[in-house]
């Protein structure tokens, strides 16, 4: 039987079937276009093609990886997120379509700002603090990570987007790298959020691959957020925006702590595409 790619897709995309994935032709074609060298986009006018050997080798390998709950992103090497594609590894948190929300959030609120300055606490990949240079023109970004290698992912991130001149990364914990008196005109965070009890549950291809100092958020996920929300207001100019990314079981928890500062004006929850609660938006009022 000569396996042509069209006939690798539609076994592929069975066996991913069977060994659980949400989205399996999705993963066969993209894992495919991999493995050939060529866009997802491609395959459609070649499914008659004879694979070559090497090609078969490279997709097989793919596949198992994949059938042990390797996440596609990890095996592939990127993701796309606010149509911009990222590199991605396991340092760093694979970014979510829900995040976009977030990124959103603060482009609608700073689009009027000349010169914007923002800051992004926990930056991963670089997806949000990139993304928000590239559709922010003249905003600057100081992204944060406590991780060296997830910092390096965010650099060739930020090079590969042409915005490397506007956005300056610093390794360390939440605000202690900063220069004193530093001030932003919003601060963006999606900082770990999953609650320790949790973490057992999580997908295997999160609960796995993805780096747990991402992911894990103490007792009730509320750990870093509660850090995030007692240290933001001194580090924010009068009128500049803290939005933080939150998991559902998060809104009420938080959105009662914001509501116990003076500084801090509390603003409607932001549902993301789904319908969830998503973006907790606070403003800051006084000095």
């Amino acid at each position: 039987m000569d396996w042509t790619l069209g006939r690798l897709l539609q076994w592929t995309t069975q066996f991913l079937a069977e060994r659980g994935s949400e989205t399996p032709r999705l993963d066969a074609e993209v894992l495919l276009a991999h493995a050939q060298g060529c866009r997802r986009i491609d395959l459609y006018t070649h499914f008659q093609e004879p694979a070559s050997e090497t090609v078969r080798q490279r997709f097989r390998e793919l596949v198992r990886q994949r059938a042990e709950g390797c996440p596609v992103a990890y095996l592939v090497g990127r993701k796309e997120f606010f149509s911009l594609e990222f590199e991605v590894s396991p340092a760093v948190l694979i970014p979510r379509p829900s995040t976009e929300t977030l990124v959103a959030e603060c482009l609608n609120r700073l689009r009027h700002h000349s010169a914007p300055q923002i800051l992004d606490l926990g930056t991963g990949s670089g997806n949000i603090a990139v993304t928000l240079a590239k559709y922010l023109a003249n905003a600057r970004v100081v992204a944060l990570d406590i991780s060296a290698d997830a910092l390096e992912v965010a650099r060739r991130n930020a090079e590969r987007h042409h915005v490397a001149d506007r956005v300056t990364l610093l390794q360390g914990d939440l605000f202690a790298p900063l220069p004193t008196g530093s001030l932003f005109d919003a601060i963006v965070s999606n900082p770990p959020y999953i609650a320790d009890e949790e973490l057992s549950r999580l997908p295997v291809g999160v609960r796995q691959y993805e780096p747990e100092l991402a992911l894990r958020g103490g007792p009730g996920g509320l750990t870093v957020v509660e850090r995030i929300i007692r240290q933001a207001s001194e580090f924010l100019q009068v009128g500049g925006y803290l939005l933080l990314e939150i998991g559902a079981a998060q809104e009420q928890p938080v959105r009662q702590l914001l509501g116990t500062l003076t500084t801090l004006q509390l603003e409607p929850t932001i549902y993301d595409t789904d319908r969830h609660p998503r973006v907790l938006a606070a403003r800051k009022t006084v000095a």
